[in-house]
């Protein structure tokens, strides 16, 4: 576990903040329950609300990014989870009408939110920790989400589900609170403060990159520059449709094939229980590995995972599924996050952060539909299906990183290259440059007269007056030193 050492306190913090948050945020799981009861609205209405929902949610984690870069990420995540709690806390007493403006407004907010956080925690830590903080943030949001449900069937069944929404709303707002006590506005690198762990010049370019992004830097050109990462954001959104679908259409067809709900609900607690084990675990363990390799392997167990169904139908298969799609989970979701983040100009790291996050929640849109829709119309290709689609993206972010290792390789050259022409520059020197005297002692006879020998001339240098001691060569010497921040 010393790798954890390198996690900062603040991430900690965060993390015991997003656990408590996550125990209480559990009113999508029961959403569509408590629309088609205490609201009385029919499936198709209720349908259209969520769906709408799941819009704002994407739509919040794609754009939520922009506002970290423009105004900072700390003020973007305080805004986000107070506008979304109070809105959520707010739902018992709205009426159903204008619940089609502030559900998508409230998840509109979460989505903003998710992203302002994975932004703020990667300005905190510096390169090279960043798996295992993300690993550290996602056990404890997990952690919260193995006990929130159980929590939330207490709530709605002992009291009602109008207080799991003030419950949620609460929640946020306190997170919001507990985040701007644990993280002070200096420590915001979109304020001018340098984050944990930077180097040293960070916060002298605080200025810089401020002018950056409030003058409006393109994105395409920082992604453009980055081919790798254009392939990770394709090849997640591939695969998060691919993967939800353990969520939509495998549980109807665990029904079709007599294995019921409680199975169900059993492979789910597999999943959770696998994670909370091994998820940090690993992150430690494969923390110097190359990401994009590791991030490819995990894409490829998701593929086996949904293979694994190919074989036949049973509680033995649907445990193989499930334990290998969840390996998969743990390999790639850590990775890929702390990948983006390390990869991200400083500018653009919020945006950055947008778009991983919204490639790594389409299937909350996309997958119903798409994999529903197949499932009714061909039921025997959903799985091979979506095998292949996963193991293609596998071995695109596995061609990716061979890509991005020959063009780090390339740019290392480079820059070693002009080095050694910066170093022999140096030691060459100006043509007729005087050699510095050395200090005269007081009592010692005055040096003859000579002509100025350059630095590097083979020639014999100016004869030391008895007496004076040798001055040392100091490297560098004459260069100004950049002053310490």
């Amino acid at each position: 576990m010393r790798g954890l050492r390198d996690v900062p306190r603040a991430v900690w913090l965060l993390a015991a903040g997003n656990f408590v948050n996550m125990a209480v945020s559990v009113t999508f799981a029961y959403l569509f329950l408590y629309l088609t009861g205490p609201r009385g609205l029919d499936p198709g209405q209720a349908g259209l609300l969520a769906g709408a929902g799941g819009v704002g949610l994407l739509a919040g984690n794609l754009t939520g990014g922009w506002f970290g870069d423009r105004f900072g990420h700390r003020p973007a995540l305080l805004a986000s989870a107070v506008t979304g709690g109070l809105l959520l806390a707010a739902v018992p007493l709205l009426p159903t009408p204008a619940l089609y403006a502030a559900l998508p407004l409230a998840q509109y907010a979460a989505g903003a939110q998710r992203a302002a956080s994975s932004a703020l925690v990667a300005v905190i830590v510096p390169e090279g920790a960043r798996r295992q903080a993300f690993a550290v943030t996602r056990a404890a949001a997990n952690g919260g989400f193995t006990v929130g449900p159980l929590l939330g069937a207490l709530v709605a069944t002992r009291l009602s589900y109008d207080w799991l929404y003030v419950a949620d709303g609460l929640g946020s707002v306190a997170l919001a609170c507990w985040t701007a006590r644990v993280v002070p506005a200096r420590r915001d690198p979109a304020h001018g403060g340098a984050a944990q762990g930077a180097p040293r010049g960070e916060a002298r370019g605080g200025k810089a990159r401020r002018g950056e992004a409030r003058g409006g830097e393109a994105l395409w050109p920082a992604l453009r520059a980055r081919p790798a990462v254009l392939v990770l954001l394709g090849a997640i959104v591939v695969v998060d449709v691919v993967y939800r679908q353990q969520y939509t259409t495998f549980p109807v067809y665990l029904a079709d094939h007599g294995l019921d709900t409680g199975v169900y609900g059993s492979l789910l607690a597999v999943n959770g229980g696998v994670l909370l084990c091994l998820e940090l675990p690993a992150a430690l363990a494969l923390r110097r590995r190359s990401p994009l390799p590791v991030v490819g392997a995990g894409l490829l167990l998701v593929a086996a995972g949904y293979g694994a169904l190919l074989t036949g139908v049973g509680v033995v298969t649907a445990v193989a599924m499930m334990t290998l799609l969840t390996l998969g989970e743990l390999l790639y979701k850590t990775t890929a996050t702390a990948y983006v983040a390390d990869r991200a100009p400083g500018h653009a790291m919020g945006r950055f952060q947008s778009l991983y996050a919204g490639a790594s929640i389409t299937g909350v849109v996309l997958a119903a539909p798409l994999g529903g829709a197949l499932y009714g119309a061909a039921p025997d290709l959903l799985w091979p299906l979506c095998t292949a689609a996963a193991a293609a993206a596998g071995c695109a972010v596995l061609a990716g990183g061979r890509l991005e290792g020959g063009r780090v390789r390339g740019k290392a050259e480079a820059e070693t290259a002009a080095t050694a022409e910066e170093a022999a520059a140096a030691l060459a020197g100006p043509r007729g440059a005087a050699a510095p005297s050395a200090p005269a002692a007081p009592a010692a006879p005055a040096t003859p007269a000579g002509p100025a020998v350059p630095d590097v001339s083979p020639g014999p240098a100016a004869p030391t007056p008895p007496g004076v001691p040798t001055a040392p060569a100091v490297p560098g010497a004459g260069r100004r030193r950049a002053p310490l921040v």
